[in-house]
């Protein structure tokens, strides 16, 4: 019986063509929707993770109880192989050192006399090794104002707010004023080569970005980082297996009793992106419901509307002596074999939009030029697990409720009503 009726929906495209294309529609924008989201609020924390916290960062545990004071001589040594180490044992990551400080710039004029100073939040990552994803992660080609990108240790780049502010054009020398790791004085010259607008609070405003090796020179830290930052290898955090890798990395070191030994720190326990990732999944959860609740209705009208529209056909089956509950049992057949098509095809259509988000994107840059955002300028989607079988509920299950609320009449009609009805 199943077989004859889907042979029927199949030849029949006046009971299956409209409603396949309707359900196949409204799981499309499901799951595009879904996607959609889903990569607005990965991006949110892929731009986090690369500037401030990474997927986990790694300190000395002393660093890590007084990080927001930036404290230098608690910064790691021995970074090479800690990191060597780290890549052994996570496969599915990759980490880059990065050091955190402070200090001041001197702007000299033609004379080398003091023209502008100012203070800077200098950052130094490494922007010159081989391999390095640094400058593809920092979107760096994009966001340079003018200028070009460092080429050596020397090089750094400015703040292009900062650098307009001290009059500082690239091709100038300015000397960062500071302190060692080891609290002494110091002072280093850097060539701006260019300057870049990076669009992050304090980021924005008076960022001073070079190579790690240059910033290991100035501030005497041979082989040393204030962090290393840890990325999942395709960007995507998975907050779970972040918060399990950590947990069991600072166990197998627990009893060292070493301040300066290395210790992780997921991104959930840091700049309180705790309260953040939580807020964010409530956020999910309600536009993706509120979406689902408006698709649901809609195809749930649906299959009302269909059953509604072949009450004349049913008469005469009922008339020729079908019975009522194999009328309404094949209606209830034909719905999920329609739903299931169009959920099938839906998906499909809907998955791959969401993929070519999430590998190429919409570079959307050209209509940003105005604004000074912590995002992306490529609109990325994600495919999250829940994409494949999220569609079943308002592709498969509403339009046969529908179709069951409607159906339910073929048991309220008389036999002597039905044939007044089929007279006329």
């Amino acid at each position: 019986m199943i077989r004859f009726l889907i042979k029927g929906v199949l030849r029949d495209r006046s009971r299956s063509l409209f409603s396949v294309i309707a359900i196949t529609i409204g799981v499309f924008l499901a799951v595009v929707y879904r996607g959609f989201v889903a990569g607005i609020f990965d991006d949110m924390l892929r731009q986090g993770a690369i500037m401030m916290t990474g997927h986990v960062k790694v300190t000395t545990r002393a660093y890590a109880e007084e990080a927001a004071l930036l404290p230098m001589d608690l910064a790691l040594l021995g970074v090479d192989e800690t990191m060597e180490q780290l890549s052994a044992d996570y496969p599915g990551m990759f980490f880059t050192p990065r050091i955190v400080f402070g200090g001041l710039i001197d702007v000299p004029d033609e004379e080398g006399v003091t023209r502008e100073q100012g203070p800077v939040a200098a950052m130094a990552i490494d922007l010159l090794s081989s391999g390095s994803r640094q400058v593809e992660l920092w979107d760096l080609e994009n966001r340079l104002v003018d200028g070009r990108l460092p080429q050596s240790a020397d090089e750094a780049l400015l703040g292009d707010v900062y650098a307009r502010r001290l009059m500082v054009v690239p091709g100038d020398i300015v000397t960062l004023i500071g302190s060692t790791m080891h609290g002494a004085f110091t002072t280093h010259n850097f060539t701006i080569v260019g300057t870049v607008a990076i669009g992050v609070g304090s980021l924005g405003k008076n960022l001073l970005l070079t190579d790690i090796s240059g910033a290991r020179q100035a501030l005497d830290m041979a082989d040393g980082a204030t962090e290393i930052l840890g990325f999942y290898t395709d960007m995507f955090y998975d907050d779970d297996a972040a918060v399990a890798r950590a947990a069991d990395y600072n166990a197998a070191r627990n009893g060292t009793g070493d301040e300066f030994a290395p210790y992780m720190v997921p991104l959930r326990d840091q700049y309180n992106m705790g309260a953040m990732l939580d807020y964010m999944d409530v956020a999910v959860v309600i536009f993706i419901g509120v979406f689902f609740i408006v698709i649901t209705i809609v195809l749930w009208n649906l299959g009302i509307m269909n059953s509604l529209r072949r009450y004349g056909e049913l008469g005469v089956r009922l008339a020729i002596g079908e019975s009522k509950a194999h009328v309404f049992g094949s209606m209830v057949i034909e719905s999920t074999v329609v739903g299931i098509g169009g959920w099938l095809v839906g998906t499909a259509i809907g998955l791959a939009v969401v993929y070519y988000l999430q590998e190429v994107g919409i570079d959307y840059g050209a209509m940003m030029e105005d604004f000074n955002m912590p995002i992306s300028h490529v609109m990325r989607g994600k495919i999250t697990p829940d994409s494949f079988y999220l569609g079943l509920f308002p592709g498969v299950v509403a339009p046969v409720v529908g179709t069951m609320l409607a159906g339910r009449a073929i048991f309220k009609r008389e036999m002597s009503q039905l044939f007044k009805e089929l007279e006329a």
